[in-house]
């Protein structure tokens, strides 16, 4: 209803008591100024100033908006200022969703470079295996989120989806210390063939079973759940053995089990994805780019 240049101008007439004071302190005309009044008039739909003699007086609801405009401005001050703050990274909030195992290392380490150099801006953490953490973004319930795949595995993302490559994380096999294996560097997945296994998330379990099936067999699986110490204190007991990314081997808890390579080398793929318009928002783009940096130091695991 209101053009806030408008009520600018109205607020400095009203403070400085005439058109002429106004004009000089705003750097316009008196013309300029008497048009800027008749035009808030005609919005407001009734007059704001009468005349008493060569002085200017405020009608009743001239007076009344005088009381607001003040309010106005400053909102819009304030406004402005958050926004100014949006726009220089000192300011912002992002919705990031990873999974475990990437929460528990990855994360970590990009929101204390986060931390560090953008102390304005907060990330709200949420957590879910994919690819329901890739349905929450499509859902808009996140800005961020991370997600894996394995070879031979296509994400379907909208077009407007942008996947950023983080880093390859190479699979391992965790085992009870005491294992006859665990004194090996490396060890054969066809060894474990006659072991319990302990699977993880529904699509971790999918890639072991198909690592298994192209050696030939299946997988004694006795225990599921993608909590990853659960799965250490499992191993821990000797109840199984279990496939373990390799970003999680520097979080191990417990100290009865280890962590050794498998042979042949499998991988999975950790990507980050945002919509493409907001690569556009501050808060979001440095937020990815405290990934990158914190996956850069990474290459290799």
């Amino acid at each position: 209803m209101f053009d806030s240049r408008h009520i600018r101008t109205f607020h400095e007439v009203v403070t400085s008591g005439s058109y002429s004071a106004a004009a000089r302190i705003l750097g316009y005309t008196q013309p300029a100024i008497t048009q800027q009044m008749k035009a808030l008039e005609r919005a407001v739909g009734t007059p704001l100033f009468t005349r008493v003699g060569r002085r200017m007086q405020l009608t009743e609801a001239g007076t009344s908006l005088a009381r607001h405009a003040e309010t106005i401005l400053g909102s819009l001050t304030e406004a402005q200022a958050q926004m100014k703050a949006y726009a220089r990274l000192r300011t912002g909030r992002v919705r990031l969703c990873g999974f475990p195992s990437a929460n528990v290392t990855l994360v970590p380490e990009a929101l204390s470079g986060l931390d560090k150099d953008h102390p304005g801006v907060q990330v709200e953490l949420l957590e879910c295996e994919p690819p329901e953490s890739l349905r929450r973004l499509q859902q808009g319930e996140c800005d961020i989120t991370l997600a894996f795949t394995y070879p031979g595995l296509h994400e379907e993302v909208p077009d407007d989806v942008t996947e950023v490559r983080l880093l390859e994380d190479q699979l391992t096999v965790l085992l009870p210390t005491g294992h006859p294996l665990a004194r090996r560097r490396a060890v054969q997945l066809a060894d474990l063939a006659e072991e319990r296994w302990i699977a993880g998330c529904p699509r971790c379990r999918a890639n072991l079973l198909h690592e298994c099936a192209e050696l030939g067999f299946v997988p004694d699986i006795r225990f599921a759940t993608d909590d990853n110490l659960v799965v250490q204190s499992l191993v821990a007991q000797g109840l199984g053995v279990a496939m373990m990314p390799a970003l999680v081997l520097p979080s191990l808890s417990l100290s009865r089990v280890c962590g050794r390579a498998l042979e042949p080398a499998a991988r999975r793929h950790i990507s980050a994805y945002v919509y493409r318009d907001h690569l556009r928002i501050p808060a979001t783009a440095v937020v990815l780019a405290e990934l990158q940096q914190a996956a850069s130091r990474r290459v290799g695991c």
